[in-house]
C-alpha cells in the first residue's frame, strides 16, 4: 500500500529532475556556441560579469560559471553590481548571494537614480539616460579592475526587440550584436545569452531560486515601447511557431545586394559583367514559403548552432 501511494510521486519528482537537468545542458550548450561562434571569452580574460539582481544575469553568471569549470582555456570571472540607489533596494542581498557561491565581487555605489529623476520628467521613459550613465560607469569599474570582457545578460529575445525597436521608432536595421567594441576603442562587450531564450533564463530563475531583485527605477513604466514589441514577438510565437526562430536566424544572414543601404553596397557602380554572382538577381526572387514558418523549421535553424565547435568556453542599450 505504501508503494502504490509513494510511487506517483516518486515518478513526478524524477520527471521535474530531468527536465531541470535537459534545461541546464541546454543552456550550457547554447552559451558554449556563442561564446564560440563570437570568440567571445579567450585564454586569460579576466570577465566582468555585470548582475543587476535580475533572472537573465544571475543565469548568466551561473552558466559561465559551470563553463569555467570545463572550458579548454583559463578565464577568470569578477561580478559588479551597479547599486544606483533605488529606493528600497536591498543592498545585502546581492553580497551575501556572491560570498555564498565564492565569487569574487564588487559593488558600485553611484547614485544614478536621483540624476534620472531629476532630469527625466515626470511618466516619460527613464531607460536611455540610465542606461547611458551605468555605460560609462561599468567601462570604468572594468579598467579599475582589469577586467579584459565586460559580460552583459541580453538574450535572444532582447536581440530581437531591440532590432523591431529600431526599424519601427528609429528607421535603421540595427540591433544588439553579441560582441562589439565600446566607441573609445578600449572595452569589448559580450552577450553570451545571445542564443537564449527568455523563457528558459525564467524557467532557471525558478529552479535555481535566484534572489530576484525587482527594477523599481523603470520597471513600472508600463507603456515602453520594448514591451509593445515584446507582446508582439510572443503573440507571433504562439500563432505562428517557427516564424520568430527565422526573425532571428535571419539577423545572421544579411544579403546586403538585396537592401537599399548604398553604404554597405555600391549600386552606383553595377556595371554588366557577363559571369555569375552570388548575390545577383534571379529574375523572380523566391517568394517566402508559408512552409518554412514552422517549427520544424526553427528547430532546423537551431540545430545548424550546435554543430559548431564549442571548445572555448561554453551595447548596453
Amino acid at each position: 500500500m505504501i508503494a502504490t501511494t509513494t510511487m506517483p510521486g516518486l515518478k513526478h519528482a524524477e520527471k521535474i529532475a530531468y527536465e531541470n537537468n535537459k534545461l541546464h545542458k541546454r543552456l550550457c550548450r547554447l552559451v558554449g556556441e556563442a561564446i564560440s561562434d563570437f570568440k567571445m571569452i579567450e585564454e586569460g580574460d579576466k570577465v566582468m560579469v555585470c548582475l543587476s539582481g535580475g533572472k537573465d544575469s544571475y543565469a548568466l553568471l551561473d552558466i559561465l560559471l559551470t563553463l569555467r569549470e570545463r572550458a579548454p582555456i583559463h578565464f577568470d570571472i569578477v561580478a559588479v553590481n551597479l547599486d544606483q540607489k533605488q529606493p528600497n533596494f536591498p543592498a545585502d542581498v546581492l553580497p551575501n548571494y556572491l560570498r555564498n557561491i565564492n565569487v569574487p565581487f564588487h559593488i558600485e555605489n553611484q547614485d544614478t537614480y536621483s540624476i534620472v529623476k531629476r532630469v527625466i520628467p515626470e511618466g516619460k521613459t527613464t531607460c536611455s539616460l540610465c542606461s547611458r550613465l551605468r555605460r560609462g560607469i561599468l567601462y570604468r569599474v572594468a579598467d579599475e579592475l582589469g577586467a579584459t570582457k565586460i559580460a552583459l545578460g541580453h538574450h535572444r529575445d532582447d536581440i530581437m526587440e531591440t532590432f523591431f525597436l529600431n526599424m519601427f521608432f528609429g528607421s535603421k536595421l540595427k540591433g544588439m550584436p553579441p560582441k562589439l567594441q565600446s566607441d573609445d576603442g578600449k572595452h569589448i562587450v559580450i552577450r553570451p545569452l545571445a542564443y537564449v531564450r527568455e523563457t528558459d533564463t525564467e524557467r532557471y530563475a525558478e529552479v535555481k531560486n535566484f534572489p530576484i531583485i525587482p527594477c523599481d527605477l523603470c520597471g513600472s513604466q508600463e507603456n515602453l515601447q520594448r514591451k509593445q514589441i515584446k507582446n508582439m514577438l510572443r503573440e507571433w510565437d504562439k500563432k505562428y511557431p517557427g516564424r520568430v526562430e527565422n526573425i532571428f536566424s535571419s539577423l545572421s544572414t544579411i544579403v546586403p545586394s538585396h537592401l537599399m543601404d548604398r553604404s554597405q553596397f555600391d549600386f552606383a557602380e553595377l556595371k554588366v559583367t557577363g559571369t555569375d554572382l552570388p548575390d545577383g538577381d534571379i529574375a523572380f526572387d523566391e517568394e517566402p514559403c508559408e512552409s518554412r514558418d514552422t517549427t520544424s523549421q526553427g528547430h532546423q535553424t537551431i540545430h545548424l548552432h550546435t554543430q559548431r565547435n564549442t571548445q572555448s568556453a561554453g551595447e548596453l542599450d
